[in-house]
């Protein structure tokens, strides 16, 4: 079973309602680049070389690039639908009539919503079910220790759906 690998951390936020509280954050051991992705997908048993898989990993790219920036959803069957958002600037326009693009948006967010069709169901839910946890302080300690089926009770995260952009999840735990 793979494994995903978490720290704990103290919130330090004294504003917080669960200052001093502990939480596990993921904790990532590598980022696969597009050419390593296609090199592990060639070495599953494919009959396509990691140069045939890189290119269509790269096309999928940038063809998932144009239809979102033409207010296209983009679903994969089997992991999830890639979609849009807008983040405005604090307190909007006072009128619609005084709404400018250029004043008013913040920024373009590129989303993505796990598949949660009951057969390939990975919404953040049924994933936690899935998983098999190793805290990252026990590869130093050489402990090893493992929780699985859920991460022994594991609070917060991001559970709507969205990845954060990072290794870490900033979530309710008011950090």
């Amino acid at each position: 079973m793979a494994k995903i690998f978490y720290e704990l951390r103290q919130n330090k936020n004294n504003k917080s309602q669960v200052f001093g509280k502990w939480f596990a954050h993921s904790k990532s051991i590598e980022t696969l680049n597009t050419r390593k992705l296609a090199k592990h997908i060639s070495e599953h048993g494919s009959v396509y070389t990691q140069d045939v898989v890189f290119g269509v990993l790269e096309k999928f790219r940038s063809c998932l690039v144009e239809m979102l920036l033409e207010s296209k959803r983009v679903k994969i069957d089997g992991l999830g639908t890639f979609f849009t958002t807008l983040e405005n600037e604090p307190g909007g326009a006072p009128k619609k009539e005084e709404f400018n693009v250029g004043k008013n948006l913040k920024a373009l967010h590129i989303r993505f919503m796990p598949e949660q069709e009951q057969e390939m169901n990975i919404s953040s839910r049924e994933f936690l079910k899935k998983a098999e946890f190793v805290n990252a302080e026990s590869l130093l300690s050489g402990d090893g220790e493992k929780t699985t089926n859920g991460g022994g009770g594991s609070q917060g995260g991001n559970t709507g759906g969205n990845t954060g952009g990072g290794g870490y999840d900033d979530g309710p735990n008011g950090d």
